[in-house]
């Protein structure tokens, strides 16, 4: 596994090796930035559309204030945008040979970390619905444990059916020890 011998997080037990780095799959992202998509697509075309239905408006004194509201508009579709970057990004499942580690972004400045060892592990499932999921292959994993955390999630995440592999193999091979 060398693709992750130079990646480290923090938490990382000594001699821990990273099996696999899981993040949302990419059409999770495209699918939130469709919307602001078509947010910027209707602010540019109010931008050049506004001036010829408002006519004496737009030359008076309270054009200042349509480019006041317009670039306050632009400013809140970009400032979203970068939240919902932030929380693409930062939210990330790293599988171990020892034990799988959620981490998850909420806002900007509030995450949380939760950890599952492979030994209080009693069922991994997926589920992947709908046509797009189907095609694009991507779904949830849901593993059930034991412990306190009855249910560890991983939400909208690429090739689940592979990823449920890795796990439940990872599992019976710290079992059988």
């Amino acid at each position: 596994m060398k693709r992750f011998e130079d990646y480290h997080f923090k938490g990382q037990q000594q001699n821990e090796q990273i099996i696999k780095v899981v993040r949302r799959h990419w059409f999770n992202i495209l699918q939130q930035f469709l919307l602001f998509f078509a947010m910027i697509f209707i602010l540019i075309f109010a931008i050049m559309i506004a001036p010829s239905f408002l006519g004496d408006f737009a030359l008076s004194s309270f054009s200042n204030l349509f480019i006041f509201a317009e670039s306050t508009i632009a400013m809140f579709i970009w400032l979203f945008m970068f939240f919902v970057w932030i929380d693409y990004f930062f939210d990330v499942w790293i599988i171990t040979d020892k034990r799988i580690v959620n981490i998850e972004q909420k806002g900007l400045f509030s995450r949380s970390v939760g950890e599952l060892e492979f030994s209080k592990i009693q069922d991994v499932s997926t589920e992947v619905k709908g046509v797009i999921p189907t095609v694009l292959n991507y779904g949830e994993v849901h593993i059930q444990t034991a412990g306190a955390t009855e249910r560890f999630v991983f939400h909208k995440v690429p090739d689940p059916y592979h990823l449920k592999g890795i796990i439940m193999s990872l599992q019976k091979r710290n079992y059988s020890k």
